[in-house]
């Protein structure tokens, strides 16, 4: 006798998903995945991201854990569905104002310290805005992180770091990341799938030199 057992809907699903040059295409990511994503400047890897999180009109179907997008009230898929964009948006003028709910993780894991919050914006660098940006999406607990080039503008101890961080919410989370990356290097260490992003769609790449943190 065999008993059926079904199996659960993938963490993320889309389903011939397009806008403006990008695709239609589809995809799966799994619970623990980190799938980057490489290619030409604007060959649309933001606009996918963009697309995902239900920021821009699109067509196509975004599932997660076999839910839609448009099933669930649009700041929930957000929060769940996390964007990080290459240039963070602050809204008021301490820092401090944006952690409502708390760091998620001591600042030290991201080369900085807790008297940062007291600063206004207007004085962070880019580099610590974009590693505080992280802490912020990270302090809504998602369980997909769609991160536009998040360590562009760091140095490499800071890039190391934010990635340590990031594998390290991955996997204590069973989250998944999607992560668009250039340095080829950055990809051998954080992904286990490389897409290039050309003509509209997703093509799977090997991945050189594979030293991948988790």
């Amino acid at each position: 006798m065999f008993v059926s057992v079904s199996k659960a809907p993938p963490l993320l699903q889309i389903n011939r998903l397009h806008r403006l040059m990008v695709g239609p295409l589809s995809l799966v990511v799994d619970e623990g995945d980190c799938l980057c994503i490489s290619g030409a400047s604007g060959s649309g890897k933001s606009l996918l991201l963009r697309a995902i999180a239900d920021l821009d009109p699109h067509e196509g179907q975004a599932l997660m854990q076999g839910v839609a997008a448009t099933e669930i009230e649009p700041q929930l898929w957000r929060s769940r569905i996390g964007l990080l964009p290459p240039e963070s948006y602050w809204w008021l003028p301490q820092v401090k104002n944006h952690f409502r709910n708390g760091m998620p993780l001591p600042l030290e894991q991201i080369g900085m310290s807790a008297e940062i919050l007291d600063q206004p914006v207007a004085r962070l660098s880019s580099g610590e805005r974009q590693r505080l940006a992280l802490m912020r999406l990270l302090s809504n607990r998602p369980r997909i992180l769609l991160l536009d080039e998040p360590t562009a503008n760091l140095d490499p101890v800071n890039t190391r770091r934010v990635e340590e961080v990031i594998t390290s919410y991955r996997r204590e989370n069973k989250a998944a990341v999607i992560w668009v990356s250039h340095d080829v290097e950055q990809v051998a260490r954080v992904a286990n799938r490389h897409y290039e992003m050309r003509d509209g769609g997703l093509h799977a790449t090997e991945i050189e030199g594979r030293q991948w943190l988790s």
